[in-house]
């Protein structure tokens, strides 16, 4: 009988753990970490009723290799930490060689952490170029109360942090679209990166792109190298409309006509709607108030539901 037990026990042990709500990160991920659980559990049911426990060994095998995977989560190690802003930090991660993540313009990846015993799931978009190979970053703003941001500020080179994916991302396809409008707040401004950078990289490319940055000031504004290499490219335009500053006469003369201060309403968005080349296909990304709001300024600006999309 005591051998009995012993083996209900094993089994017990093996039973994948139901995700709790704080592990789902919202993003709409397929699959979710649901999907993923409901198959591990049908997995575990038909090993425990064959009491044949080497099914269970091809699923925690899988992980160990360095290849991005939707189901199971995957090791890597943070090879640097950077500070952008006061809570924003730039993360880069190595891939084994000169390995790719080999995403699709602008998906995002789910990262797992674990703080005061809990489980914690979200999502975020890397913004190294598609083809960067080695290695892949990730922009990162971290709150003073929230829990994946306790675990992230641990961070330092040579930890080992694990991610699954990817998930998502915008089916972008060159000239597809006259113009681009994007719209991002914040670290939003993630996934609008690969995509600008893709259209850069393309001579063939001949997409007008216009990128509106909210951020509260100026020293908050992140990448800004990055992004000013961008405007020199004759089919890019970037503004900056910042919600906290009252005056431009602070900022570098290079940012004084192309920023915006106060936040982005519904007569500044029929403004930059005009001056847009041609008629714009919209992308935005940041908080769901910001991507409500935007959406209401666009459907006033006269762009149809139909012409904008979400990440």
């Amino acid at each position: 009988l005591q051998a009995m037990t012993d083996n209900e026990q094993d089994w017990l042990a093996l039973r994948p753990q139901e995700p709790s709500p704080s592990q789902c990160c919202g993003s709409g991920c397929k699959p979710c970490i649901y999907d993923v659980y409901e198959k591990e559990l049908a997995l575990w049911e038909r090993a425990k009723a064959m009491q044949d426990k080497s099914l269970l060994l091809g699923k925690r095998e899988q992980s160990s290799n360095s290849e991005l995977n939707p189901d199971t989560f995957t090791a890597f190690s943070v090879s640097s930490v950077q500070q952008l802003t006061e809570d924003t930090y730039q993360y880069k991660f190595e891939l084994p060689g000169n390995s790719s993540l080999r995403l699709s313009l602008g998906q995002h990846i789910v990262l797992r952490g674990v703080v005061n015993g809990l489980e914690v799931q979200r999502a975020y978009t890397p913004i190294s170029p598609r083809n960067a190979e080695g290695y892949f970053e990730v922009l990162i703003k971290c709150y003073e109360a929230g829990l994946m941001s306790q675990y992230i500020k641990t961070w330092k080179r040579g930890d080992v942090v694990f991610w699954r994916g990817p998930f998502g991302g915008f089916p972008y396809q060159p000239n597809k679209h006259g113009e681009l409008l994007m719209l991002a707040s914040g670290t939003g401004l993630a996934p609008m990166i690969p995509i600008l950078q893709s259209i850069t990289d393309d001579e063939e490319d001949e997409t007008f792109v216009t990128l509106v940055g909210c951020f509260p000031t100026f020293d908050k504004i992140y990448l800004k190298p990055l992004l000013q290499d961008l405007a020199r490219y004759w089919n890019i335009r970037i503004y900056y409309v910042l919600s906290q500053e009252t005056s431009l006469e602070e900022l570098p003369w290079s940012y004084q006509e192309n920023t915006y201060t106060g936040h982005l309403n519904e007569d500044l968005m029929k403004t930059i709607v005009n001056s847009c080349r041609r008629k714009p296909f919209v992308l935005i990304c940041g908080s769901s108030a910001f991507n409500e709001d935007m959406r209401r300024y666009l459907k006033a600006a006269g762009i149809e539901e139909n012409s904008c999309f979400v990440f």
